[in-house]
């Protein structure tokens, strides 16, 4: 998992992303994890850049194919997620009880593979 993070932390930073958000059991006292959720801020983003060069990353409708390459799903931060109307950003801070929770913020900019 941590080399599939790895890859989409650099497909992200080349593309010019600024923050990664991790969330789910991998940054929680789970032994073992099956996999991550993430989001990312797409304002700065390249969409081109990753269409062409990272398009599995941009398609979260395709959550299986994200989980082959990556073994773990990540969305923008701006896209609905689940039935509340929520984006992804929003809806990484609740718990499955919808009380507010903590999750990890990444800045790429300063991250160095």
């Amino acid at each position: 998992m941590i080399n599939g993070l790895e890859l989409i932390m650099t497909q992200l930073k080349a593309a010019g992303c600024r923050r990664i958000y991790i969330n789910g059991s991998f940054v929680t006292s789970e032994p073992s994890p099956n996999d991550f959720d993430a989001c990312y801020d797409n304002d700065t983003v390249d969409l081109d850049y990753i269409r062409q060069n990272a398009p599995i990353l941009i398609n979260s409708f395709d959550r299986q194919a994200q989980k082959s390459k990556y073994k773990g799903e990540i969305f923008r931060s701006d896209e609905p997620v689940g039935d509340l109307g929520l984006d992804s950003f929003e809806f990484f801070q609740r718990d499955r009880m919808q009380n507010r929770k903590g999750i990890i913020a990444i800045d790429l900019v300063r991250w160095e593979p």
